[in-house]
């Protein structure tokens, strides 16, 4: 090169902006305590992804761990902050603002991010807990929820499009998982059973 007389140019890269300034992750609060007391106590959320024609689209999940029951939900065709966001909001606003919430995650950056605490922040007391990195097992109920989803619910092929699917998830979370899927960490009873159930001996006490 210096015979030839060429000059070395090289294109300077470009700095990103660290992650950490706008994403935060917190503590394994929940450390696989998976058997609250009380509905409300312990919510979890994860998100999955669903075949259709076109491609992919994304469902998000909010569950109280005390009765396995999905508390809120939603589909897009994004795994964004939107998406995990209008599903807590939804669980939130179902259970009529419930305080003190624990609520549980991995550490996607649709639950890292700045959007999703402030989302967090606006429920009244709730705290966020997220499992280890790369480790699924700390948030193992929300992760066999969508495995039976997947295996006994969802086509092998998917679906025609993400209006069918919503459709699907619909039918089978209000149709079949709350009120006729038993569930062993019931006791075989529903998540519409065992909640019931609680409601019913608390009132009884009270009497």
């Amino acid at each position: 090169m210096a015979q030839m007389g060429l000059i070395s140019r090289q294109i300077k890269s470009h700095k990103y902006r660290r992650c950490e300034e706008f994403h935060k992750a917190y503590g394994n609060i929940l450390d696989r305590q998976f058997a609250p007391t009380a509905p409300n106590q312990v919510w979890t959320g994860d998100v999955t992804y669903i075949r259709i024609k076109a491609g992919w689209c994304y469902l998000a999940i909010v569950m109280d761990l005390y009765a396995r029951r999905i508390v809120g939900f939603a589909l897009s065709d994004s795994p964004n902050t939107q998406l995990t966001t209008s599903a807590l909001k939804m669980a939130y606003h179902i259970r009529l603002e419930p305080k003190g919430v624990l609520f549980h995650s991995d550490q996607g950056s649709h639950y890292t991010s700045e959007e999703y605490a402030k989302c967090v922040a606006k429920c009244n007391g709730m705290s966020h807990s997220m499992s280890r990195r790369g480790n699924c097992w700390d948030n193992a109920p929300t992760e066999r929820f969508f495995r039976s989803f997947k295996t006994e619910w969802m086509p092998k092929g998917g679906y025609e499009d993400i209006f069918e699917a919503k459709s699907a998830i619909t039918d089978y979370i209000w149709g079949y998982y709350q009120t006729v899927r038993p569930h062993s960490f019931n006791e075989y009873l529903t998540p519409s059973e065992k909640k019931r159930l609680y409601f019913n001996k608390n009132l009884l006490s009270t009497v």
